[in-house]
């Protein structure tokens, strides 16, 4: 075998060997563990719900590593089991710019650093979980998306399908955690 052809595929080698260990896009929280609890301030404000006794605040969130080319990110919060299996989401924020990798503890809940598209209940913040007053856990899944679209890109108020179906051809990676949440008795 030539030098030439050997030194190539030694450096290929190489090449696959940085990128298997590239680090991984990931989210993350100091406010909660991914498969553990949300801290009870994260839940819903009491009010005529009986099953809300938070305070609203959203949690400091994080990510590390974006895929290159990032431009934008896209921030979903949602409960599968609400509403008996169909379903609650909680925030859904875009146009998050590709320069930020963390939003500080209350931004979602005060609609800071995105453009919010309509939750479940018809606002354009985080509302707080507020699971049915039994023993059930409720679990939350947090999904970040990094996508190439230009911050600002997107109009206010989508709904999740209307915001998946802009991302379309333009996601480029994700990362998420899952916490759970219990109501109270």
């Amino acid at each position: 075998m030539s030098k030439l052809l050997s030194s190539v595929l030694f450096l290929a080698t190489l090449g696959g060997v940085a990128v298997a260990n590239a680090a991984p896009f990931t989210l993350t929280s100091p406010d909660f563990s991914s498969g553990k609890l949300l801290p009870p301030a994260a839940g819903g404000k009491p009010g005529s719900d009986p099953a809300c006794h938070g305070k609203n605040i959203s949690p400091l969130l994080e990510w590390q590593n974006p895929p290159a080319n990032t431009k934008s990110y896209a921030l979903l919060i949602q409960d599968p089991q609400g509403r008996k299996g169909l379903g609650v989401t909680h925030l859904i924020a875009y146009d998050i710019p590709g320069n930020v990798q963390r939003l500080e503890r209350t931004a979602l809940s005060n609609g800071k650093g995105f453009v919010g598209g309509l939750n479940s209940k018809g606002t354009l913040a985080y509302v707080g979980p507020c699971p049915p007053t039994t023993l059930d856990l409720h679990y939350y899944t947090f999904t970040l998306i990094a996508t190439d679209l230009a911050a600002n890109a997107l109009p206010p108020g989508l709904l999740p399908e209307e915001l998946f179906h802009r991302l379309e051809g333009h996601a480029l990676a994700s990362a998420g955690m899952v916490a759970a949440y219990q109501g109270s008795n």
